[in-house]
């Protein structure tokens, strides 16, 4: 079969005989796939650097039987500051665990990959609070998936005053009246009312381009974190990656 150029980013790497690896490698178009790495364990071996956890690269591979097998690979992006900061990399990893979660194969991975990859960098390159970058990922996350918040009037009496709460049982804003009768609504002021529409609408490339402090901050954490565990129907915590 032809060699195909594919991108991706390693998300999982395993050993297998002496030298070699099995990859599994997120991409745009194919979802997650299986890869053989021959003798990319080698010291000398041309694909080492491409074939680590959170290696960003153009692949040229081609499919076997059941998986790929990669040929050669040129690095796009290896996230080298997550390799040498234990807290980066801890975040990542749960990231990087999440995003195992809400993939598969042979899904349209686009949007999940672009987020992603714009994740990783800010976690790498920035100074950024991390639990607020985690709490924009799982915001934006869950409306790639299908759970986008409505946001432009109260779900119940369709004001579009006085928008200060946030039900999770009914996904998305709620005035001040109806929220007090909702035992799932979260309070929240202005500040974090504009950082939730803007993580749901904003460019992806400006996604992470805003800041929150003391009270809005902890408000938009506690959304983010209760409204994700309440659709994936599981609770992922950070300190469970060591």
């Amino acid at each position: 079969m032809a060699n195909v150029k594919i991108n991706g980013i390693v998300i999982a790497e395993n050993n297998m005989g002496d030298y070699d690896k099995m990859l599994t490698i997120l991409t745009p178009n194919y979802g997650k796939i299986s890869c053989v790495a021959k003798g990319a364990r080698r010291p000398q071996s041309a694909l080492l650097a491409g074939t680590q956890l959170f290696s960003f690269c153009e692949f040229l591979m081609f499919k076997g039987t059941s998986t790929y097998h990669i040929n050669s690979c040129e690095t796009i992006e290896i996230f080298y500051n997550l390799r040498t900061d234990i807290d980066k990399l801890k975040y990542a990893i749960h990231i990087n665990k999440i995003i195992q979660d809400v993939t598969d194969e042979n899904d349209n991975c686009y949007r999940q990959l672009q987020l992603f990859l714009n994740t990783l960098y800010t976690i790498s390159e920035t100074d950024k609070d991390k639990d607020f970058v985690l709490s924009v990922f799982k915001l934006r996350l869950l409306s790639i998936l299908g759970f986008t918040p409505r946001l432009k009037e109260c779900i119940n009496c369709k004001s579009k005053d006085d928008l200060s709460v946030f039900s999770i049982r009914d996904n998305g804003f709620k005035c001040t009246t109806c929220g007090k009768q909702d035992k799932s609504g979260l309070d929240m002021n202005e500040s974090t009312k504009s950082a939730i529409i803007y993580t749901v609408s904003s460019p992806p490339k400006k996604l992470y381009s805003f800041n929150l402090k003391d009270e809005s901050l902890e408000e938009f954490k506690l959304i983010s974190k209760v409204y994700f565990n309440e659709k994936m129907e599981k609770e992922y915590k950070v300190e469970d990656i060591f």
